[in-house]
Protein backbone atom coordinates (compact mmCIF):
# COMPACT_ATOMS: atom_id res chain seq x y z
CA UNK A 1 0.00 0.00 0.00
CA UNK A 2 2.52 2.42 1.12
CA UNK A 3 4.55 1.99 -2.67
CA UNK A 4 1.53 2.21 -4.42
CA UNK A 5 0.84 5.57 -2.34
CA UNK A 6 3.98 6.82 -3.34
CA UNK A 7 3.91 5.79 -6.79
CA UNK A 8 0.56 8.21 -7.68
CA UNK A 9 2.52 10.46 -5.88
CA UNK A 10 4.70 10.31 -8.31
CA UNK A 11 2.56 9.82 -11.34
CA UNK A 12 0.75 13.54 -9.76
CA UNK A 13 3.43 15.37 -9.74
CA UNK A 14 4.86 14.39 -13.19
CA UNK A 15 1.07 15.36 -14.55
CA UNK A 16 1.42 18.90 -12.97
CA UNK A 17 4.62 19.60 -14.37
CA UNK A 18 3.70 18.54 -17.44
CA UNK A 19 0.30 20.48 -17.38
CA UNK A 20 2.40 23.44 -16.21
CA UNK A 21 4.50 23.69 -18.98
CA UNK A 22 1.87 23.33 -21.39
CA UNK A 23 0.21 26.25 -20.09
CA UNK A 24 3.43 28.25 -20.08
CA UNK A 25 3.75 27.65 -23.78
CA UNK A 26 0.81 27.99 -25.17
CA UNK A 27 0.36 31.39 -23.04
CA UNK A 28 2.88 33.08 -26.01
CA UNK A 29 0.93 31.22 -28.51
CA UNK A 30 -2.56 32.11 -27.97
CA UNK A 31 -1.83 36.30 -27.27
CA UNK A 32 -4.04 38.55 -28.56
CA UNK A 33 -4.07 42.58 -29.54
CA UNK A 34 -6.53 42.77 -26.61
CA UNK A 35 -4.04 41.26 -24.33
CA UNK A 36 -4.07 42.26 -20.26
CA UNK A 37 -0.96 42.76 -18.74
CA UNK A 38 0.28 43.31 -15.47
CA UNK A 39 3.08 46.12 -14.64
CA UNK A 40 4.60 45.58 -11.27
CA UNK A 41 6.90 48.28 -9.79
CA UNK A 42 8.56 47.88 -6.30
CA UNK A 43 6.98 47.75 -2.49
CA UNK A 44 3.27 48.84 -5.06
CA UNK A 45 0.90 45.29 -5.62
CA UNK A 46 0.00 44.55 -9.80
CA UNK A 47 -1.87 46.34 -11.26
CA UNK A 48 -3.61 45.38 -14.20
CA UNK A 49 -3.57 47.41 -17.62
CA UNK A 50 -5.84 46.58 -21.22
CA UNK A 51 -3.48 46.68 -24.60
CA UNK A 52 -6.30 47.09 -26.85
CA UNK A 53 -6.46 49.51 -29.13
CA UNK A 54 -9.24 51.95 -29.84
CA UNK A 55 -10.45 53.85 -32.18
CA UNK A 56 -12.85 56.36 -31.94
CA UNK A 57 -14.59 57.64 -35.15
CA UNK A 58 -16.58 60.78 -35.89
CA UNK A 59 -18.70 61.85 -38.68
CA UNK A 60 -19.54 65.48 -39.48
CA UNK A 61 -23.05 67.15 -40.15
CA UNK A 62 -25.97 65.24 -39.55
CA UNK A 63 -24.59 61.78 -39.89
CA UNK A 64 -25.13 62.34 -43.91
CA UNK A 65 -22.23 63.54 -44.96
CA UNK A 66 -19.52 61.08 -43.10
CA UNK A 67 -20.69 57.61 -44.13
CA UNK A 68 -16.95 56.75 -45.03
CA UNK A 69 -16.21 56.71 -41.07
CA UNK A 70 -18.60 53.65 -40.68
CA UNK A 71 -16.98 52.19 -43.55
CA UNK A 72 -13.81 52.81 -42.31
CA UNK A 73 -14.81 51.09 -38.70
CA UNK A 74 -15.64 48.39 -40.12
CA UNK A 75 -12.36 47.47 -42.04
CA UNK A 76 -10.72 47.99 -38.46
CA UNK A 77 -13.67 45.54 -36.88
CA UNK A 78 -12.47 43.09 -39.44
CA UNK A 79 -8.94 43.41 -38.93
CA UNK A 80 -9.56 42.89 -35.17
CA UNK A 81 -9.23 46.40 -34.37
CA UNK A 82 -11.87 48.01 -31.93
CA UNK A 83 -13.57 50.56 -33.51
CA UNK A 84 -16.46 52.63 -32.87
CA UNK A 85 -18.63 55.51 -34.38
CA UNK A 86 -20.27 59.04 -33.20
CA UNK A 87 -21.72 62.23 -34.57
CA UNK A 88 -19.33 65.19 -33.80
CA UNK A 89 -21.57 66.36 -31.72
CA UNK A 90 -21.16 63.53 -29.19
CA UNK A 91 -17.27 63.96 -28.65
CA UNK A 92 -17.50 65.40 -25.09
CA UNK A 93 -19.44 62.20 -23.83
CA UNK A 94 -17.21 60.23 -25.77
CA UNK A 95 -13.89 62.26 -24.18
CA UNK A 96 -15.57 61.56 -21.17
CA UNK A 97 -16.09 57.56 -21.03
CA UNK A 98 -12.16 57.56 -22.61
CA UNK A 99 -11.03 59.53 -19.60
CA UNK A 100 -13.22 56.83 -17.33
CA UNK A 101 -11.53 53.75 -19.09
CA UNK A 102 -8.54 55.17 -19.30
CA UNK A 103 -8.44 55.74 -15.66
CA UNK A 104 -9.67 52.26 -14.72
CA UNK A 105 -6.61 50.77 -16.56
CA UNK A 106 -7.58 50.73 -20.20
CA UNK A 107 -4.10 52.01 -21.16
CA UNK A 108 -3.68 50.69 -25.06
CA UNK A 109 -3.52 53.08 -27.63
CA UNK A 110 -6.05 55.76 -28.55
CA UNK A 111 -6.84 56.99 -32.08
CA UNK A 112 -9.17 59.65 -32.85
CA UNK A 113 -10.48 59.83 -36.75
CA UNK A 114 -12.95 62.36 -37.75
CA UNK A 115 -14.32 64.21 -41.29
CA UNK A 116 -15.68 67.47 -41.86
CA UNK A 117 -17.10 68.77 -38.24
CA UNK A 118 -16.03 65.31 -37.07
CA UNK A 119 -12.17 66.14 -37.81
CA UNK A 120 -12.67 69.51 -35.86
CA UNK A 121 -14.67 67.37 -33.00
CA UNK A 122 -11.18 64.94 -33.00
CA UNK A 123 -8.88 68.17 -32.72
CA UNK A 124 -11.14 69.07 -29.41
CA UNK A 125 -11.44 65.92 -28.32
CA UNK A 126 -7.21 65.45 -28.08
CA UNK A 127 -7.24 68.88 -26.33
CA UNK A 128 -9.80 67.64 -23.99
CA UNK A 129 -8.20 64.57 -23.30
CA UNK A 130 -5.10 66.31 -22.80
CA UNK A 131 -6.52 67.99 -19.95
CA UNK A 132 -7.53 65.15 -18.60
CA UNK A 133 -4.13 63.62 -18.28
CA UNK A 134 -4.74 61.35 -20.97
CA UNK A 135 -2.50 60.85 -24.37
CA UNK A 136 -3.34 60.01 -27.71
CA UNK A 137 -1.35 57.88 -30.26
CA UNK A 138 -2.92 59.16 -33.47
CA UNK A 139 -5.39 61.86 -34.56
CA UNK A 140 -6.25 61.54 -38.18
CA UNK A 141 -8.53 64.18 -39.74
CA UNK A 142 -10.11 63.95 -42.94
CA UNK A 143 -10.54 67.57 -44.21
CA UNK A 144 -11.65 69.74 -41.36
CA UNK A 145 -13.47 73.25 -41.11
CA UNK A 146 -11.64 74.77 -39.71
CA UNK A 147 -7.26 74.97 -38.41
CA UNK A 148 -6.54 73.43 -35.31
CA UNK A 149 -2.79 73.42 -33.45
CA UNK A 150 -2.22 69.57 -32.39
CA UNK A 151 -1.88 69.37 -28.55
CA UNK A 152 1.46 68.17 -26.16
CA UNK A 153 -0.79 64.94 -25.24
CA UNK A 154 -0.73 63.75 -28.61
CA UNK A 155 2.36 61.47 -30.45
CA UNK A 156 0.63 61.48 -33.83
CA UNK A 157 -1.57 64.02 -36.71
CA UNK A 158 -2.16 62.73 -40.06
CA UNK A 159 -4.32 65.35 -41.69
CA UNK A 160 -5.64 64.50 -44.73
CA UNK A 161 -7.50 68.14 -46.18
CA UNK A 162 -7.83 69.52 -49.77
CA UNK A 163 -8.34 73.06 -48.13
CA UNK A 164 -4.86 75.32 -47.24
CA UNK A 165 -6.80 76.68 -44.45
CA UNK A 166 -7.52 73.23 -42.42
CA UNK A 167 -3.60 73.00 -41.88
CA UNK A 168 -3.15 71.66 -38.53
CA UNK A 169 -0.13 73.51 -36.75
CA UNK A 170 2.35 72.19 -33.72
CA UNK A 171 0.65 74.06 -30.73
CA UNK A 172 2.71 74.05 -27.39
CA UNK A 173 4.70 71.16 -26.05
CA UNK A 174 3.57 69.46 -29.22
CA UNK A 175 6.98 67.47 -29.95
CA UNK A 176 5.33 64.67 -31.76
CA UNK A 177 5.00 63.72 -35.53
CA UNK A 178 2.73 66.25 -37.83
CA UNK A 179 2.13 65.10 -41.46
CA UNK A 180 -0.36 67.70 -43.30
CA UNK A 181 -0.92 65.53 -46.16
CA UNK A 182 -2.96 67.44 -49.36
CA UNK A 183 -4.90 65.19 -51.52
CA UNK A 184 -4.44 65.74 -55.14
CA UNK A 185 -6.90 63.98 -56.94
CA UNK A 186 -9.52 66.27 -58.49
CA UNK A 187 -11.91 63.36 -58.40
CA UNK A 188 -11.89 63.92 -54.04
CA UNK A 189 -13.76 66.85 -52.84
CA UNK A 190 -15.04 67.60 -49.40
CA UNK A 191 -18.05 65.46 -49.51
CA UNK A 192 -16.23 62.54 -50.07
CA UNK A 193 -12.77 62.68 -48.81
CA UNK A 194 -13.71 60.38 -46.22
CA UNK A 195 -14.77 57.45 -48.69
CA UNK A 196 -11.44 57.09 -50.23
CA UNK A 197 -10.21 53.99 -50.00
CA UNK A 198 -6.87 55.07 -50.63
CA UNK A 199 -7.03 57.03 -47.77
CA UNK A 200 -8.69 54.24 -45.49
CA UNK A 201 -5.82 52.32 -46.56
CA UNK A 202 -3.02 54.53 -45.45
CA UNK A 203 -5.42 54.97 -42.05
CA UNK A 204 -5.56 50.92 -41.63
CA UNK A 205 -1.49 51.09 -41.62
CA UNK A 206 -0.92 53.19 -39.71
CA UNK A 207 -3.03 52.06 -36.71
CA UNK A 208 -1.66 48.44 -37.38
CA UNK A 209 1.98 49.94 -36.69
CA UNK A 210 1.00 50.38 -33.13
CA UNK A 211 -0.24 46.57 -32.36
CA UNK A 212 -0.62 45.66 -28.47
CA UNK A 213 1.22 47.71 -26.24
CA UNK A 214 0.08 49.46 -22.90
CA UNK A 215 0.96 53.22 -23.04
CA UNK A 216 2.53 55.90 -20.74
CA UNK A 217 2.06 59.69 -21.63
CA UNK A 218 6.31 59.88 -22.41
CA UNK A 219 5.89 57.10 -24.86
CA UNK A 220 3.71 59.29 -27.04
CA UNK A 221 6.13 62.01 -27.71
CA UNK A 222 8.41 59.89 -29.59
CA UNK A 223 7.56 60.06 -33.33
CA UNK A 224 7.64 57.24 -35.67
CA UNK A 225 8.42 57.02 -39.56
CA UNK A 226 5.52 57.17 -41.52
CA UNK A 227 5.33 56.22 -45.31
CA UNK A 228 2.88 57.63 -47.42
CA UNK A 229 2.36 56.42 -51.21
CA UNK A 230 2.45 58.69 -53.86
CA UNK A 231 -1.61 59.00 -53.86
CA UNK A 232 -0.72 62.74 -53.47
CA UNK A 233 2.27 64.89 -52.21
CA UNK A 234 3.08 64.90 -48.38
CA UNK A 235 3.86 68.25 -46.54
CA UNK A 236 5.20 68.56 -42.70
CA UNK A 237 5.23 70.88 -40.55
Amino acid sequence: MERLRYSAAVVCAFLTVLFASSLHSNGGAQASPGVVVALRSTGSPARLYSSTTRVYLFRGLLNVFSLGMDDLAGQLRKAGIAAAVANHTQWRSVADEIVVKYRAGQRGPIILVGHSLGADAVMSTAEYLGQMGVPVSLVVPFDGTSPHAATANVARVLNFYKSESVRISRGRGFHGELTNFYVRDANVNHFNIDKSAALHSIVIRKIRTFGSAVVRPREHRRPSNLVLPAAGPSTNS
